[in-house]
């Protein structure tokens, strides 16, 4: 296809919208829902009277760790893995034509490391556990997130060639609301089966991500176009090709204020958001009194549908006021948030409220997000690259909010936490005003307002 074709596309605009519906089950259900009550359960021992968590200790290898924060290490070290890599590969994807095969690449190996997930010993043991029992059965989770946080900087890159410009708020919205909902109908199929009829063990839930990931994306690879493949100069290859797109992209940012200043925002404000998503059902099993599995699940399931209300009214918000302006108002809100949860929220009622908040906001500054950055780019054949450098920032970002969660919970207690992600939000805020409220975003966003 040439560029005309694939520019404003319906059917690869709705092939690209529909890979978030394939591949959100793995945040929603390996991320947040099923798994961390799973590992929660596996590794502590709960008074059976008042269900507050009395040991919540592992034993790794020698080191001792609280249960949530040898997770938050975890994951935080996937973050780091993807950090180092993407930059890396995006730019043999950009020199080498090949940004769909990186992205199918990723994402078949999350979605086959997800399904791996079956074989973790579920059975409420307590720590009834050996460190190399533990250490194989969570392998797949590390891998499974290196596959999904991998595939999405290939994902996002497709927004400002498939899209118009004016376009990208509302298609960016429509992607993270299709993703809310088809992760919430797997995960309610999956308590149907497991809990309500109990027709399956909850482990399958496992393999069921695996099949709906792979199906789906499947649509979305067969319809996204390939990258075009640039000449590669004579003596040269795409490897050494891969890292002069590289450098040369870095070089670009740099001198690029906007570009510079707003990533370093999200930097800081995303590092809040994504610990957040990850980290929310540990610090219920922990803190909220009397709470059940069946609590975490509904409050997770209002996030998923007010996340999906929260995409579009941010993207309606964003074409009356502007995108920075919007972002700005939701970390407001984050923030605020935040305070209340530390100070006010002990009872399962209070974290409902909490949850609805969340969906919100949640979707919305992440699809005001990706569409802001998308918008801020130059006329360019580098967009994984640059989207490699956003999503960089999202993952180092990711790994020193996990790890400063971890670290936190380890030395005082998990609602303590709680504070370090207000300061990473108020930084956020505060480098967002650096920002110009204008708009004048980059070459195509001039040429649209001309």
């Amino acid at each position: 296809m040439d560029e005309i074709e694939v520019k404003g596309n319906k059917k690869i605009i709705k092939a690209w919208v529909l890979y978030d519906w394939a591949n959100s089950v793995y945040p929603l259900i390996i991320s947040s829902a099923i798994f961390p009550i799973l590992f929660e359960t596996k590794t502590s021992i709960k008074d059976p009277v008042s269900g507050r968590t009395i040991y919540d200790t592992i034993s790794f290898f020698g080191f001792e760790f609280k249960n949530t924060e040898f997770y938050a290490y975890l994951i935080c070290l996937s973050y780091i893995v993807v950090a180092i890599l993407s930059p890396i590969f995006s730019g043999i994807a950009d020199a080498g034509g090949r940004r769909k095969l990186f992205m199918q690449i990723f994402c078949y190996t999350g979605a086959v490391s997800s399904g791996l997930l079956y074989f973790f010993n579920a059975d409420n043991h307590g720590v009834d556990y050996t460190p190399f029992e533990l250490g194989i059965g969570i392998l797949p989770l590390f891998i499974a997130s290196i596959g999904f946080w991998g595939s999405l900087v290939y994902y996002n890159s497709y927004l400002p060639e498939i899209a118009d410009y004016k376009d990208h708020d509302k298609i960016s919205a429509r992607g993270f609301s299709m993703g809310y909902l088809g992760s919430s109908i797997l995960l309610i199929i999956i308590l149907v089966l497991t809990v309500f009829t109990k027709t399956i063990p909850i482990k399958f839930a496992f393999p069921l991500v695996s099949i709906w990931w792979i199906a789906f994306a499947s649509y979305s690879f067969y319809y996204l176009p390939k990258t075009k493949i640039p000449e590669v100069k004579k003596g040269g290859n795409i490897f050494s090709s891969g890292f002069k797109e590289l450098a040369a992209v870095f070089r670009n940012i740099q001198q690029n204020k906007i570009l510079k200043r707003f990533l370093s925002s999200y930097f800081m404000y995303n590092m809040a958001v994504q610990t957040i998503m990850v980290m929310a059902v540990a610090f219920a099993n922990k803190e909220i009194r009397g709470i059940k599995s069946a609590d975490l699940i509904i409050s997770i399931l209002i996030i998923q549908f007010l996340g999906i209300a929260g995409a579009f009214l941010m993207s309606k918000l964003s074409s009356k006021i502007g995108n920075i302006k919007t972002i700005g108002l939701a970390i407001l809100i984050w923030i605020g948030l935040c305070l209340c949860v530390y100070s006010l929220v002990y009872k399962p009622w209070q974290f409902y409220i909490a949850a609805a908040v969340v969906g919100l906001v949640m979707g919305g500054i992440q699809s005001v997000s990706r569409s802001t950055y998308a918008k801020l780019l130059p006329e360019t054949n580098d967009l994984t690259s640059y989207f490699s450098f956003f999503d960089m920032a999202e993952k180092i970002g990711l790994a020193i909010g996990t790890l400063t969660f971890g670290v936190i919970e380890g030395y005082l207690d998990i609602r303590s936490s709680i504070l370090a992600l207000v300061i990473f939000f108020v930084s956020g805020f505060l480098l967002l005003l650096l920002v110009p409220h204008s708009e004048r975003l980059g070459h195509r966003a001039r040429k649209v307002a001309e």
